[in-house]
């Protein structure tokens, strides 16, 4: 039986991109039915120094993994997966789906999982951490979120997962009520945007009503005459 983490492979599914030839690098299983988003994806981790397998879809990373259902023949060399960063929205399997299956797994259950999506949605935000994602990235992915997940597989900072997965999830949660917070625009010629503006300036600062022209230009008295 392989080892958490150990792929025996008979044979490549086709469209399977491995780049990367030292034992020693961190690989990384890249899924996403995109594929300007996977060359994104692969350019990054290429950079970050990585090994990378990039497949299109679900149904080819649970091929690759073994977990297809099918029986894996004897005498391949074994590959080590140390991270798992998939697409959210794919045909076919969704990244919740394949985060699922690997999560139910004994093989690769300890792997950590990255959910990818263009969308913000809270909701699929926290199906997937309570999934057990170890983070959700919202695209595009940066060099600075891969460097990120490097250091945290390499050094193994594992033990609080779960405290790391809520601050994310608050954090994320905290962008979306300031957005949706902020009042409504109006057009900056309309005098419903005028007074507003002039409120909130006088509201703003206490001495602004000093500096107003209307408080500060005094009309001359009228001097009546005998």
């Amino acid at each position: 039986m392989a080892a958490a983490g150990e792929v025996l492979r008979p044979n490549l599914p086709e469209n399977v991109e491995v780049s990367g030839d030292s034992p020693s690098e961190l690989h990384v299983l890249a899924v996403d039915d995109s594929l300007v988003d996977r060359k994104v994806i692969e350019r990054l981790l290429k950079i970050s120094s990585c090994k990378v397998t990039a497949v299109e879809s679900g149904t080819r990373a649970l091929q690759f993994l073994g977990l297809d259902g099918e029986k894996n023949s004897v005498g391949f060399n074994g590959l080590k997966v140390n991270l798992i960063m998939t697409d959210y929205s794919m045909p076919g399997m969704t990244g919740y789906e394949l985060l699922k299956r690997i999560k139910e797994s004994a093989a690769f259950r300890e792997v950590p999982v990255v959910i990818m999506s263009s969308e913000n949605i809270l909701t699929r935000i926290d199906r997937c951490l309570e999934e057990g994602a170890e983070e959700f990235i919202v695209k595009p992915v940066k060099l600075s979120d891969v460097n990120r997940l490097k250091n945290f597989v390499m050094k193994g900072e594992g033990n609080d997962n779960q405290d790391k997965r809520l601050h994310k999830r608050k954090k994320l949660e905290d962008d979306n009520s300031t957005l949706s917070s902020l009042p409504p625009l109006f057009p900056s010629s309309s005098p419903v945007s005028r007074n507003l503006e002039l409120r909130q300036h006088r509201s703003a600062s206490p001495s602004s009503a000093l500096s107003s022209p209307r408080c500060s230009l005094k009309r001359p008295r009228l001097q009546l005459t005998d």
